[in-house]
């Protein structure tokens, strides 16, 4: 005897709903989907971001220490290029005890050589380059000499210069006219080709009454 195989009935609203349950089921997971997506994105960015944040805080960083390390003293600024708008020379000789002193090469010159002070050495010889980007009245050797203890006292910035007492000024040979305390605080001014002698405690040579300068510094 043949055997029919029998359907079960199924009920529409159940059939409905199932369906309805089904495809709740699969938008949940394509929110899910999204949702781990953006949540990712959202890192992602984050990372990005705060990657981005601690490059440029280090760049400022760096920007800031290499200001402070060239900033102004003493009026004068620190320039990338060397500045000609005024420009010239001055000798500086000084004696102590007798001895004399060298200057050294490279006062008012950062050591990697980013930028210039408007007063500066480029040699060992006593030249003092003034290279401003224009003409400045109130130069005056006490700014250099300022440069120097205060920027460069590693160049050989002899202690002396801080006192008060026991110093003598000459320019060109003649005593410097004005009150003479610290070389630091005594303001000298300076013009083209001047010979400048400073002299503490003796004896000491007799100061410089001029100073052949290179040709090609000319006055």
């Amino acid at each position: 005897m043949d055997t029919q195989q029998l359907i079960p009935h199924t009920d529409p609203e159940q059939e409905e709903l199932r369906q309805v349950r089904r495809a709740a089921r699969m938008l949940r997971r394509k929110q899910q989907h999204r949702a781990r997506i953006l949540l990712w994105s959202a890192i992602s960015m984050c990372v990005l971001l705060l990657g981005l944040t601690g490059f440029i805080y280090l760049e400022i960083q760096n920007i800031v220490a290499k200001n402070s390390a060239n900033a102004p003293i003493s009026g004068l600024s620190c320039d990338s290029m060397e500045q000609f708008g005024y420009h010239i020379h001055v000798h500086l000789t000084i004696y102590i005890q007798g001895k004399l002193v060298t200057i050294p090469q490279d006062i008012g010159i950062a050591s990697d050589g980013s930028c210039f002070y408007w007063m500066h050495t480029h040699t060992d010889d006593g030249i003092i380059h003034i290279e401003a980007p224009q003409k400045l009245h109130n130069l005056a050797l006490d700014d250099f000499l300022t440069l120097w203890q205060v920027g460069f006292a590693s160049l050989n910035f002899p202690p002396q210069m801080t006192q008060s007492t026991g110093w003598q000024i000459f320019v060109n040979g003649k005593p410097f006219n004005g009150v003479v305390t610290s070389p630091l605080h005594t303001e000298v001014t300076l013009s083209s080709h001047n010979a400048i002698t400073m002299e503490y405690g003796s004896p000491n040579p007799p100061p410089d009454l001029f100073y052949a300068f290179p040709a090609n510094l000319p006055q």
